[in-house]
């Protein structure tokens, strides 16, 4: 009898160790799954607004804050434009002062949380670069899909889509350089957006489903006029471009691909964010078991499945090795098994998604360079 209950005793221990793995496995997985637009991604410090001045502010010295370039600060109801740090300006051993370009809404205090975010515009095309544009309603799979659409005189559209913890507003970063190269430019939300439909099971499938919200976008250009179409995606909008231009049933119309901080691999996307997030090493496999339990992320391995890392047609990545969420490896990866169609330009010091931050003039002109034979 005794052996019985010890081994009863064993096997509910047994059980009950398993049912709390699956359960941390489960929180584990939602820093990635559940991360909301808009919001910073685990990675992003917080920092501390030490003090302001007409056009310079005080931040907590971290590596965040010593990055090149020029970033949005965004905390609890302000946003604002801070450039590059400030040579020959005070600092002390705690703080660094970097340029303040603008406050785009709020007010920044002395104690104030703040993280900095790629994106440098609130609002629309309209208020803030004061570009001519229309509201659409694309219909996807899901349901209405808002959209903005700023006009341009050429039959080459760009359609561009954000990624991971950010939202629409993250493309204006682009939007008045290929206004400047009178592209139009279509920039459509996805599923879990602000005023899109929810993912059916609330989780972000980290492209493997959003993909079809950007397919809509591509047939919408389509059915109204464009000729050709270039796909433009950050983060995870760069895994949704590469499934669009692989799967779509108009891809024939893809002329190019630009992707900027491309999640390659889900898996180390995943594992970085719950890092991010906390979780203890141990619980990294959990988290990546969870995740594709709940969202199938298994990928396709069917006979005679599409191939997602063939890339047919002209392709500009940027990236670079200080991105935490998305490694660069496997950009570099993708483009030298592919010399004769990707160009990869590596940007140095730029956290995910913020290639354009670190220097703009030069992302800018390399964009027109690939863009120019696509005109």
């Amino acid at each position: 009898m005794r052996t019985v209950r010890a081994t009863a005793a064993a096997v509910t221990a047994v059980i009950g160790a398993g049912a709390a793995a699956v359960a941390a496995g489960r929180f584990a997985s939602a820093a990635a799954l559940r991360t909301p637009p808009g919001g910073p991604l685990p990675t992003e410090p917080r920092l501390t607004v030490h003090a302001t001045a007409a056009d310079r502010v005080s931040l907590t010295r971290d590596l965040a804050a010593l990055r090149p370039g020029r970033y949005g600060l965004a905390g609890d109801g302000f946003h604002a434009v801070v450039g590059p740090v400030q040579g020959g300006t005070p600092h002390s051993a705690d703080t660094v002062v970097r340029r303040l370009e603008r406050v785009t809404h709020g007010t920044l205090e002395p104690g104030d949380h703040a993280w900095l975010t790629p994106n440098l515009y609130v609002g629309d095309p309209g208020t803030a670069l004061g570009l001519d544009h229309t509201d659409l309603d694309i219909l996807g799979e899901l349901g209405p899909l808002p959209a903005w659409f700023v006009p341009g005189d050429r039959d080459t559209w760009v359609i561009a889509v954000h990624g991971l913890g950010a939202t629409r507003e993250h493309t204006m970063n682009v939007m008045e350089a290929l206004h400047r190269h009178r592209f139009p430019v279509l920039a459509p939300a996805h599923r879990g957006d602000p005023g899109a439909p929810r993912p059916p099971d609330g989780l972000n499938h980290l492209g493997e489903t959003e993909w079809r919200d950007l397919d809509a976008a591509l047939h919408h250009a389509v059915r109204s006029g464009a000729r050709q179409v270039v796909l433009y995606g950050w983060s995870i909008g760069a895994t949704m471009a590469l499934r669009a231009a692989a799967r779509s049933d108009v891809r024939a119309r893809v002329a190019g691909l630009i992707l900027d901080s491309p999640v390659l691999n889900w898996e180390a996307t995943l594992r970085a964010l719950a890092a991010a997030g906390r979780t203890p090493g141990v619980l990294l496999p959990l988290a990546v078991r969870a995740a594709q339990g709940r969202t199938g992320l298994y990928g396709d391995r069917r006979p005679g499945a599409v191939h997602l890392d063939r890339v047919a047609v002209p392709t500009q990545i940027f990236h670079g090795p200080d991105d935490t969420v998305a490694p660069w490896r496997f950009s570099r990866r993708l483009a030298a098994d592919h010399p004769n169609t990707i160009t990869l330009h590596t940007v140095t010091g730029a956290p995910h998604a913020a290639m354009w931050n670190a220097d703009p003039a030069t992302y800018e002109e390399v964009l027109r360079r690939f863009l120019t034979p696509l005109m």
